[in-house]
């Protein structure tokens, strides 16, 4: 009995000990908790280009031709992109700040009376639209929209050897963990008090929802604002690759995606007595829309990740609310751990708690 009680203090020691051990790593690693979770979503991207060149070279070479294949294709454009999109964005910010893009549209409602339209068709409703409050209302939203990415853009360029600091930390863990991530991973299902098929399931899920968001929705986005920006430049719009960026970010949501974009310019290629355009625009918008959805994602991405639209459209968003721009990658990873660990329970672990129920109804 004595051996007993000694054990449990020995037992209830040990795990107070390994509990404040694990806090304090948790820390840490908590300022880069970021960088950290970025870097094997990475990892998990380019481990067959690792894969390949380890059949030929050694671990250690392939695992830096790797890190040097993903500087060449994520740093560099980065760079180049944040100089163009600061320019633009502040462009934008300045035309909604002198009202250049109000007068603009005071000229086209002038010229189309579409306007004294649509006042003729509220006058049931009593309400009544001026074109100083829209023409107010437009330009503070432009207004709004270039200061945040100007700032968000000029964050980055400001802060350039922090950002450079940062990638640097991020090759360094794809580094060893192109190497050394299986190993982690048995490390950790080997730790985990679960099974090991629930463990290895949660961390498919977990690389299947990474592929699903960086390789489906990144492409899918990256085509769409691409494609978006230079339909934007052949009909003469101003900072098509600004509108090109923001499509590309919009293309990660369901439900609503580019089409906030492109309808309000084929509503303003309207009004402004292009019709031809306008309707191209809206034809335009539909094709690329659902071919990049209902076509090129799903062979992307396969049947692997299944997760409701509305799911995926708030998971997101709260991503972006909670992490920042990072969070279109956090958002979807969450919902997924929380998705997994629910079909795991109901798999496993209903049937035990089932009968405790039953026991308690009289």
């Amino acid at each position: 009995m004595q051996d007993k009680t000694s054990g449990d203090m020995i037992l209830w020691f040990f795990l107070a000990l390994f509990l404040v051990s694990a806090f304090l790593l948790g820390r840490l690693l908590w300022p880069f908790i970021s960088v950290i979770i970025l870097a094997a979503v990475v990892t998990s991207l380019f481990k067959p280009v690792y894969a390949f060149l380890n059949r030929k070279i050694s671990p250690s070479l392939s695992s830096l031709l790797s890190c040097a294949l993903i500087f060449l294709i994520l740093f560099i454009p980065t760079i180049f992109f944040v100089g163009i999109l600061s320019k633009e964005a502040y462009g934008l910010y300045l035309m909604g700040k002198g009202a250049v893009i109000s007068d603009q549209i005071k000229q086209i409602l002038e010229a189309s009376k579409i306007l004294d339209k649509i006042n003729h068709y509220l006058l049931p409703f009593n309400l009544h639209i001026t074109g100083e409050e829209l023409n107010k209302g437009i330009s503070e939203l432009g207004k709004i929209v270039g200061l945040f990415l100007y700032q968000q853009a000029s964050s980055i360029a400001s802060n350039i050897l922090n950002f450079f600091l940062y990638f640097f930390f991020m090759l360094l863990i794809i580094y060893y963990l192109l190497m050394d991530g299986d190993k982690l991973v048995s490390f950790i299902i080997d730790l985990s008090p679960l099974p090991k098929e629930q463990d290895e399931k949660l961390i498919q899920k977990f690389k299947d929802m990474a592929g699903a968001v960086l390789i489906g929705n990144g492409l899918g986005g990256l085509i769409q604002g691409t494609v978006g920006g230079i339909v934007f430049s052949l009909f003469g719009l101003k900072s098509p690759f600004l509108w090109g960026v923001i499509m590309g970010l919009l293309a990660f949501l369901p439900i609503i995606g580019i089409g906030v974009v492109f309808i309000p310019a084929a509503i303003y290629l309207i009004f402004s007595g292009k019709m031809a355009s306008g309707i191209f625009f809206i034809v335009f918008y539909l094709v690329l829309s659902i071919s990049v959805d209902n076509l090129i994602k799903p062979k992307l991405v396969g049947k692997r990740v299944k997760m409701h639209t509305l799911l995926v459209f708030f998971s997101i968003i709260g991503g972006l609310k909670l992490f920042g721009i990072l969070g279109i990658i956090y958002g979807p990873l969450v919902t997924t751990a929380f998705l997994t660990l629910t079909d795991i329970y109901y798999t496993n672990y209903q049937k035990m708690v089932e009968p405790s129920k039953n026991k308690d109804v009289p």
